[in-house]
């Protein structure tokens, strides 16, 4: 199976492509071909893109295209890797009209109302899209709900940053590891997001329907020792991350059963978390309601 990249811009398509194309893999996909993309008034894209590219032409053999629309008609499947989120949706529009499955690196995109509309975008042509963190497939997070050991999950606090925000909502970018590991452990269900942020620490505390709080504390420049802490009815787990390979297991998983591990419905979920904590950091810590901007965005 032959897959393509899309935004050659990010240290994750040497660190993927290295995975996919070496010999811990012992499936059939391969990369071999990348659109290199890049937002020239991002540093962070702009930056690197070159260098990212020549490393996958030069070390890997992947062949440089250049267009999406050349990309899509070489490869079985993409990889959606800009590091900037806001061209998203119109990277994604043509994979998704090629009827390829796709991942999309986080965030997957700069807004509540394009991440909808890309995860529907995928639903109405049946094609097989998905997004997340490594962190949602941590030791003691993945499978949490699960755990006869830790009982029935009572809440979570997770830890992050919420660094690094050009054109994107606070969290977007690196605090959307911990949120993901959150909502892993939690499931859907939030209601409501208060944000409450001071120079020493920037937190945003979900309420449950159910009833159950659940965290995202950035530190800001404290030690937290782990990346969450899972309270249980028989019991309290730590969570701990375990790099790449897990993540990469269940998008090449994807791409042999056309099953996404991850709901559309959660996904959407975890960006209204985000976008809601931004939303109540602007009223001064005031509640903010994720199915009402859930509403909002889609009206756009």
């Amino acid at each position: 199976m032959r897959l393509g990249m899309i935004g050659l811009d990010t240290s994750h398509v040497i660190a993927f492509t290295r995975y996919l194309n070496g010999p811990e893999n012992t499936t059939d996909l391969r990369v071999v071909a990348g659109y290199p993309g890049g937002s020239p008034d991002l540093p962070a894209s702009a930056d690197r893109v070159g260098k990212f590219t020549q490393e996958l032409r030069d070390e890997f053999g992947i062949e440089i295209v250049e267009s999406i629309e050349d990309l899509c008609g070489k490869v079985d499947g993409v990889l959606l890797e800009s590091v900037d989120g806001r061209p998203h949706l119109e990277q994604a529009r043509p994979v998704i009209a090629a009827r390829k499955p796709l991942f999309v690196d986080k965030p997957l995109a700069s807004n509540l109302a394009d991440a909808i509309e890309i995860l529907r975008l995928a639903q109405e042509n049946n094609v097989p899209c998905w997004s997340g963190s490594a962190y949602r497939f941590a030791e003691g997070v993945a499978g949490a709900r699960d755990n006869e050991a830790l009982g029935k999950v009572v809440g979570c606090d997770t830890f992050g940053s919420s660094s690094w925000t050009d054109f994107h909502p606070d969290l977007y970018l690196y605090g959307i590891h911990a949120v993901e590991a959150l909502f892993t452990v939690m499931g859907t269900g939030c209601e409501t997001v208060r944000r409450v942020k001071t120079g020493a620490t920037d937190l945003a505390v979900g309420t449950w329907r159910d009833g159950r709080i659940g965290t995202f504390r950035d530190l800001c420049g404290g030690k937290a020792g782990t990346m969450a802490y899972i309270y249980g009815t028989k019991g309290m787990v730590a969570g701990k991350p375990l790099g790449y390979l897990a993540l990469l297991e269940q998008i090449v998983k994807c791409f042999q059963t056309g099953q996404p591990p991850v709901p559309a419905e959660e996904t959407i979920e975890v960006m209204a978390f985000m976008s809601a904590a931004d939303e109540s950091k602007v009223r001064d810590g005031a509640p903010v309601s994720l199915q009402a901007l859930i509403a909002e965005a889609k009206a756009k």
